[in-house]
């Protein structure tokens, strides 16, 4: 594999690749063609091919990809092969959600403690996990280890989370709190908006059907292949923290 810097596009491609590859694997599927990942993804297997030529030579010609080999370079190369846990902060609604989407462990993501800053909730049970103190999580995660961490707080509360994460140890945050976080240059934040996807989805609508239309909604749907699980603002209906 190259040490060739890789565009954050193509790392989310990779991961719709993923799902597609999973999903024939579960269909039977043995071989795919770069024209089958086209099919399948609606990303062009030219395009297909140039993201795989950032990590090495893949397939065979005239033979294709064998499904369950590529799966596992895949996984490798966006460090799915191992258990990740992480932290949640925010145990509200869209916390619970999140502590029971399946294909987070499905990928080897682990949700391994919930934090909250809400008296009423600390000590309760929160799916299979208990809800913590806020005031805590340094101490937690000096045992579990995680880098990865969810905030799921209104925004007020987001920026405060964000550093006491980051002063944790953590090294990457899933942002659903419709704000933006300052955070360490060390530190990456990928944010999530359902807001944003629903206004797109809306002007889209509210167009007349033509060549300009047809266009721009090609490109939205490239665009929004990138979500696998989880893949930029969202208002949390969670008082805590």
């Amino acid at each position: 594999m190259t040490e060739t810097r890789v565009p954050t596009p193509t790392l989310e491609r990779l991961a719709t690749y993923l799902r597609v590859l999973l999903d024939a694997r579960e269909a039977g599927v043995q071989t795919l063609s770069s024209r089958d990942i086209e099919r399948l993804s609606g990303i062009s297997a030219a395009q297909f091919r140039k993201d795989l030529s950032y990590f090495g030579e893949f397939g065979k010609p005239g033979v294709g990809y064998s499904t369950q080999q590529l799966i596992e370079c895949i996984e490798r190369i966006l460090h799915l092969d191992r258990e990740q846990p992480m932290l949640l902060v925010g145990a509200g609604n869209l916390g619970a959600a999140l502590v029971g989407y399946p294909n987070f462990r499905a990928h080897r993501f682990r949700i391994a403690a919930v934090f909250d800053n809400n008296f009423v909730k600390i000590g309760r049970p929160f799916g299979d996990l208990i809800i913590e103190d806020i005031a805590r999580l340094k101490e937690v995660n000096a045992k579990i280890g995680a880098q990865i961490a969810i905030i799921a707080v209104p925004a007020s509360a987001a920026q405060g989370v964000a550093e006491q994460l980051v002063d944790a140890g953590i090294r990457a945050i899933l942002n659903f709190a419709p704000t933006s976080l300052k955070v360490p240059p060390w530190v990456y934040v990928r944010n999530v908006s359902f807001l944003q996807e629903l206004a797109v989805l809306s002007y889209y609508l509210a167009q007349e059907p033509g060549p300009l239309h047809d266009g721009l909604k090609e490109k939205i749907s490239s665009d929004s292949s990138r979500h696998l699980l989880l893949t930029p603002r969202t208002k949390e209906t969670s008082d805590a923290v």
